[in-house]
């Protein structure tokens, strides 16, 4: 198949680059993905805050959920690609709804995932 070594040497450094490109790209299937939950408090119900999650979660391109709770804060679950689940928690830390006053967000359950384990970003009541 070969000519020489040399030409071995060629196309095997060939597909070490392509693996490494597509690798930081994530293309590849081994993409690094992790899921995590949170919790933010402050003035975050009645704000469109849900509303303006779930927007953003869709413009990043992660999956997962939010929901108010009884106690006055928003609860959720975000998954995907490990920067853009990143991307997502400063938004929920800093950013939220033009009229939200977010006090503090926590974030728990921090872990790799092989997998997506949801499809889509929604509101859960």
């Amino acid at each position: 198949m070969f000519a020489s070594g040399a030409s071995r040497r060629c196309f095997l450094l060939i597909v070490f680059l392509l693996c490494a490109i597509m690798s930081r790209s994530g293309v590849q299937g081994g993409a690094n993905l992790c899921s995590v939950d949170f919790e933010v408090f402050g003035n975050v119900q009645g704000v469109c805050f849900r509303m303006y999650t779930e927007d953003q979660a869709k413009k990043l391109g992660v999956s997962g959920w939010v929901k108010n709770t009884r106690q006055g804060t928003v609860v959720g679950q975000v998954q995907g690609p490990t920067d853009k689940v990143r991307e997502m928690k400063v938004w929920l830390s800093k950013v939220g709804s033009p009229s939200s006053r977010i006090d503090r967000a926590v974030f728990s359950n921090e872990r790799d995932i092989p997998k997506l384990e949801m499809r889509g970003f929604g509101t859960r009541y």
